[in-house]
């Protein structure tokens, strides 16, 4: 199993090969994020102030994808102890099953208020920013803000997933609580054409106010009236006490051993317990290296990915309701159970949701051994299609993933967090930081990250490589989707297998990743060929 990621492999299929770097690393979906994280390590400043200031432009430079309303989760390397935060926001007070039911709802929609829960990314800014950060977050969020200001010409894949996104709001956001959305993202009635530049002047007032009163303004201030008030207009069930309550939660993250390293996810509500389970599953096949990307490495990480999701599904939730032990998920008896029942064709699995998804990855590094694995999400692009007037804060839509069945685990309830996808994930070695990485999109994230480890351990790929390789993405039922770089041999091998795969025309849909790992005296980092990516490194 070689860990050591030197050498030129060529990444298939853009020959990319992965960056390196010694003072600091910064790896996003965004070039401008990249560059502003690297520019606080410059001035002084540790990984997370680089996280941070990447975090925050990415809410003005990829507003398709992440808000400043959104959640967020982050595992962090400091001085060589890992540390968790779950800035997960829950359901409102005010909302539960029956108040639905009065209203006529027979399941929780998509978009307005009903799945707004609290948001809880600028709760995680401040909190790292405290404990960790060595810059004012004013310092930090300056990038951020200066773009937001004076604008920033749109990227291809960024025009693409903006117009996406109108159109979906144009056919479905027909009440007028959705205007400001419209005024806000497409006011001359359409999205920016790449290329364009956008200012987004509402984000800068609420960025530099967030910075200015360390998160105060949002949960206890001017922000929270607003949204308060805006809640309150169109008959939502957020309120201003929701808001004042939250508090992010610091968790001692959940790993497994995985060959010669640790693999490390937040645990519940978080459906990083999936890619462990998978793992678990996986680690008692043999694979020999003449079998990466063969149909037998991918059919068994179809196999044990459905498995992994099948139980996740009936127990993942807010930690305080679930009733399964996370011992027992991650125990090496359940993953033999599980181990058991895969079978040379492909299991047809309980039924599953699909769910869909919308999230910024970032990653960082500096010269000092610290990093930062980080993720923060509005989910299904933009969220619930909801800006709060004069703010630019786009209101998230997490509460879609409640549960409406009563006898659920994870049923909607006052208070309570619901399944969450956003995961990031962490490598160890020997108990020693080894790097982040993660890989964003929905119900692809376990996947992606089950995939990634493989192709970095059990195939030796470097970061680079572990990214680029084709990407599998199992549905529901069989049903499996394959990147068009699939070779033909193993699509026609899969479908011979019993799964009922689809070859995709784009390779979108797959997840968008980063990877920042130690490799001797140096940094080594890769980020996605298939989005708009960057690595800044120093």
């Amino acid at each position: 199993m070689n860990l050591n990621f030197s050498g030129l492999e060529v990444s298939y299929p853009t020959h990319r090969f992965p960056a390196y770097g010694r003072k600091g690393m910064v790896a996003t979906s965004n070039a401008f994020a990249a560059q502003a994280g690297l520019d606080m390590l410059k001035k002084g400043g540790n990984a997370v102030d680089a996280a941070l200031a990447a975090a925050a432009c990415l809410t003005v430079c990829e507003p398709t994808a992440n808000g400043i309303g959104g959640d967020a989760f982050a595992i962090v390397a400091f001085k060589g102890k890992l540390y968790g935060l779950n800035a997960s926001g829950p359901a409102p007070q005010a909302i539960s099953l029956e108040a639905l039911r009065e209203r006529g709802y027979t399941e929780i929609p998509r978009y307005g208020f009903v799945p707004v829960n609290v948001p809880g990314a600028p709760a995680a800014w401040a909190a790292l920013a405290k404990r960790f950060g060595r810059l004012s977050l004013e310092e930090v969020f300056a990038p951020a803000v200066d773009y937001a200001e004076n604008g920033y010409p749109v990227s291809p894949v960024l025009s693409h997933f903006w117009q996406r996104s109108f159109e979906i709001y144009s056919k479905n956001l027909k009440g007028e609580e959705f205007q400001t959305w419209f005024s806000t993202f497409a006011p001359e009635g359409r999205t920016p054409r790449a290329g364009e530049v956008v200012r987004l002047p509402d984000h800068a007032r609420t960025l530099s106010l967030i910075a200015q009163t360390q998160g105060e303004a949002f949960y206890r201030g001017e922000l929270a009236e607003r949204i308060d008030a805006f809640s309150r207009q169109h008959g939502g069930f957020l309120r201003a006490e929701d808001l004042a309550a939250f508090q992010p939660e610091w968790v001692e993250p959940v790993g497994t051993k995985f060959g010669p390293v640790e693999v490390w996810e937040i645990p519940p509500n978080g459906q990083g317990i999936v890619a462990l389970m998978a793992l678990n599953i996986l680690r008692g096949f043999d694979f020999a290296p003449e079998e990466k990307h063969s149909a037998r490495a991918y059919h068994l990480q179809i196999e044990a990915l459905k498995l992994a999701f099948a139980e996740a599904q009936r127990h993942v939730t807010d930690a305080r309701h679930m009733q399964a032990s996370l011992e027992y998920l991650l125990s090496e008896e359940w993953a033999e159970e599980k181990r058991k029942l895969i079978r040379e064709d492909a299991l047809l699995p309980p039924p599953t949701e699909e769910i869909k998804g919308g999230t910024v990855y970032l990653c960082t590094a500096d010269g000092e051994g610290n990093m930062v694995s980080f993720i923060q999400s509005n989910y299904m692009g933009f969220g619930s299609g909801l800006v709060v007037p004069g703010t630019g804060i786009a209101l998230h839509n997490r509460g879609h993933n409640f549960s409406f069945d009563p006898n659920h685990v994870n049923c909607l309830a006052p208070g309570k967090r619901p399944y969450h996808t956003i995961i990031p994930g962490f490598l160890t070695r020997d108990g020693q930081p080894l790097g982040p990485f993660g890989v964003m999109g929905g119900f692809m994230q376990p996947q992606g990250h089950v995939q990634v480890v493989m192709n970095l351990v059990r195939f030796g790929h470097n970061p680079q490589a572990a990214l680029d390789a084709p990407r599998f993405q199992w549905i529901k039922g069989n049903q499996v989707h394959l990147e068009q770089t699939m070779s033909e041999a193993v699509v026609q091998q899969l479908a011979a297998l019993g799964h009922e795969v689809t070859v995709t025309e784009h390779n979108v849909g797959y997840g968008r990743g980063q990877v920042i790992l130690r490799a001797e005296d140096a940094l080594v980092g890769a980020t996605e060929s298939r989005v708009d990516g960057a690595v800044a490194v120093w």
